[in-house]
């Protein structure tokens, strides 16, 4: 399932092509001066110049083109003046290809007790030391200059779902507002790109009219914001077909926050291209581990006297070299081994999952791949469920 080794030159310019589709699902590239993305692409979050328990070598190694940054922790610390003098985001972290930083919106969301919001931006009190800071769309793009991101995200509101739809609608308005500010802000940056980030909640009706606005901008590529918030998978699924036949086929369309590995692959069948999420790094350090079998939880007495690995046939050491056994005694001893060894192994099958898609809409197979895909989850679950595990 390896992917083409691109023999392109890079590029002085952001490009995006799309080299095979199947359905709704591309596969294709995202070239930038630093690197080519592979899509459908899923970007290990870095929020504070790390990914966490990870090495930067660990993650290029498992095939990862780009990593997250987080433009709220990193302005809290080091700073952004800080980390321009000290030579750029890349630098800092040794991670010398593309980096995508979000804005800071779906961080501010979660410090409501710790906001003011209008329509200048947004003035918040830290959550490290309490001081108070001012984020308006000009310094959000400001902050992600001096950090060096190569894909800058603008600033938005996102509402958390449930939500009454008068919230949604005037969330919705202020981040076109906002993206207007931040595309004037952001300006001509050779071999750069601003995002725009599709609103409106679980509103079809706004998030078409976010799109169609965002469009009307003519950024480098769109983000569909604001869900894995609280919502049902359903209703996800249908704000990416109401959004996607609204934005422009020749540009990247990422959607933020998500998610599980099903949620990646039924996003990929509707149209995605870019994905970023906490979960695999989060449930590693919690004794979760995602494989091709499914989930397990190296917590569960089960595992005590487990021989073997999680998965033999994986590439990643993590999965094919340590038992269960041992797995579950980290996990339950806290040791930090385990927590590295967990994470290792799901950003590995992550991205294993993505060049499978990859090759599977490159071959024309995408629904033969899902199919299998989530028919191996259910039987390895029923399997669980019954005591009868054999994988």
């Amino acid at each position: 399932m390896q992917d083409p080794t691109p023999q392109d030159p890079r590029p002085t310019e952001f490009t995006f092509r799309v080299d095979a589709a199947d359905g709704h699902a591309r596969t294709g590239a995202i070239a930038l001066p630093r690197g080519t993305i592979r899509t459908p692409a899923f970007m290990p979050v870095g929020t504070a110049a790390t990914v966490k328990a990870m090495y930067p070598e660990q993650v290029r190694d498992l095939g990862a083109d780009v990593v997250l940054g987080n433009t709220y922790h990193l302005m809290l610390r080091p700073g952004p003046e800080r980390m321009a003098r000290l030579g750029g985001l890349h630098r800092f972290m040794r991670w010398d290809g593309p980096i995508l930083t979000e804005s800071g919106g779906f961080q501010v969301m979660s410090l409501s007790s710790l906001r003011k919001l209008d329509e200048q931006g947004v003035t918040f009190r830290s959550h490290v030391d309490g001081t108070a800071h001012h984020m308006s769309p000009e310094r959000s793009i400001e902050i992600q200059g001096l950090l060096g991101s190569d894909i800058q995200m603008q600033l938005d509101e996102c509402v958390r779902l449930p939500a009454e739809p008068e919230a949604i609608e005037r969330a919705m308005h202020l981040s076109l507002r906002w993206a207007e500010r931040c595309r004037s802000a952001f300006g001509e940056q050779p071999g750069k790109a601003m995002f725009g980030i599709v609103q409106g909640g679980d509103v079809p009706a706004l998030r078409v009219e976010s799109a169609r606005a965002l469009v009307g901008l003519d950024l480098k590529g769109y983000a569909i914001g604001g869900l894995a918030v609280g919502e049902p998978q359903a209703v996800m699924l249908a704000m990416i077909e109401a959004v996607e036949p609204h934005l422009p086929s020749a540009k990247p369309r990422y959607l933020m926050g998500v998610g599980t590995p099903d949620d990646l692959l039924r996003s990929v069948e509707r149209g995605i291209d870019m994905f970023d999420c906490v979960m695999p790094t989060r449930a590693g350090r919690h004794g979760l581990a995602y494989t091709r079998h499914g989930r397990v939880n190296l917590r569960n007495a089960r595992h005590a006297e487990d021989a073997r690995p999680l998965d033999e046939t994986s590439a990643c050491p993590a999965a094919r070299d340590y038992s269960r056994a041992y797995l579950h005694h980290l996990v339950r001893s806290d040791e930090i081994l385990g927590m590295m060894l967990l994470t290792w192994n799901n950003l590995a099958y992550y991205q294993e999952l993505m060049a499978g898609m990859r090759a599977a809409i490159r071959a024309g197979r995408l629904a033969d791949f899902a199919g299998e895909t989530r028919e191996t989850w259910a039987r390895a679950e029923m399997e669980r469920a019954s005591g009868r595990e054999s994988a």
